[in-house]
């Protein structure tokens, strides 16, 4: 493990990394690589602010099965029960961004579709060009809040029909997460933090960092045309600590340790406790770490290979032709700046891995380091 990490954090590789390995329940491997800074002057700490991006999504999923054990949201319920903007939604059905056809859905936009990024919603691709531009016309990044993103999605025609397509995208998430407003009477971001980041005691996880922690937020880097390492040009990596968006993103709007994100990855790998602290009941985490693909009828097709996807991040459907080193069930997600985790309950294994390193257009990408990470952390607790 420690190879692997090492190398990864080379000169010309990620300026640094932090890895924590729990076996049930216990940590077993901690490792901190590279450096905190670009001049490399100052060691990388175990306590290092990371952007987790789309690492917030899951977070966001707990919190909506959160209400949804509370009966205040329901998974296959509408969402135009809780946002009426998205009564009477259509569909892209051919034309062009002048001249376009739209048709009524045959079926409603649910709860459960925005968990499982089947909602239909235009994420770019060459067979939606049309519907994506008509979303981005609505420019819904712009708004001020929630509620301003998702008046200005729902007015724009959906790219496929609900339930029919796995189109993995944050649309679907910041979605919920007004949702999560509507449902429970609260801002996103107070909701998170009264009944997810106080409890869990993650201190250091929030829509942005206070000021006196900002000197531990790690560098946000990328590189150039001639592949040399740089300050990547994005408003968290020039002024490091403010709001990834103007709206509480539940998308990918958290900053977090490694140690913070091991206490709610722990929290699902042990049924939905921590430290008898309850979010969950353990049959909402098995519904959420359980394919949901293969439920709709028809099956939406599976986004890779012996994978499937729950109700907030991949599921291993099929350990022998997945990527991914593990068990049949585990469960993960990851963040666009390089931050991973995964759980494999039946090893009882929850592995994270945190770097800050964003892939660009001018050059080569990095080699992604979490599988071979994945795979040495398999190697060292084999028997």
């Amino acid at each position: 493990m420690d190879a692997v990490l090492a190398q990864a954090t080379g000169e010309t590789g990620y300026l640094g990394a932090v890895a924590l390995v729990a076996d049930h329940g216990t940590v077993v491997y901690r490792g901190t690589f590279g450096h905190a800074d670009l001049q490399g002057r100052q060691r990388l700490r175990e306590d290092a602010i990371f952007r987790i991006y789309s690492m917030t999504k899951p977070v966001t999923s707990v919190a909506a099965l959160m209400l949804v054990e509370e009966g205040r949201l329901q998974l296959d319920a509408p969402v135009a029960t809780y946002l009426p903007a998205f009564a009477g939604l259509r569909r892209l059905d051919g034309g062009s961004v002048e001249a376009h056809v739209l048709v009524p859905v045959q079926r409603p936009l649910t709860v459960r579709h925005l968990l499982t990024h089947t909602a239909g919603f235009a994420t770019g691709g060459d067979d939606i060009r049309v519907a994506t531009a008509l979303l981005q016309a609505q420019a819904p990044e712009d708004a001020p809040d929630l509620a301003g993103y998702a008046d200005r999605v729902a007015r724009a025609p959906l790219a496929t029909e609900p339930g029919t397509r796995f189109r993995y995208d944050g649309v679907n998430t910041e979605i919920l997460a007004r949702v999560i407003e509507v449902a429970s009477g609260q801002p996103f971001d107070a909701f998170l933090r009264t009944r997810i980041l106080l409890p869990l005691r993650m201190d250091d996880t929030g829509f942005d960092v206070p000021a006196a922690q900002r000197g531990r937020i790690m560098p946000l880097t990328t590189r150039d045309a001639q592949g040399r390492r740089k300050l990547a040009d994005t408003p968290s990596a020039r002024e490091p600590g403010v709001r990834l968006r103007a709206y509480t993103s539940g998308a990918g709007g958290l900053y977090s340790t490694a140690a913070d994100y091991l206490r709610f990855a722990r929290m699902l790998a042990e049924g939905g406790v921590l430290d008898g602290v309850r979010l969950l009941r353990e049959d909402t985490v098995a519904m959420m770490m359980s394919d949901q693909l293969g439920r709709f009828d028809p099956p939406v097709p599976a986004p890779e290979p012996g994978e499937g996807f729950g109700l907030g991040g991949y599921v291993v459907t099929d350990p022998a032709t997945s990527a991914r080193p593990g068990s049949r069930g585990q469960f993960g997600w990851s963040g666009a700046a390089s931050t991973y985790f995964t759980i494999d309950r039946e090893r009882g294994l929850v592995i994270l891995l945190m770097s800050q390193h964003l892939p660009s257009g001018d050059a080569p990408a990095l080699p992604k380091i979490a599988t071979p990470f994945y795979r040495a952390v398999y190697e060292a607790v084999t028997p």
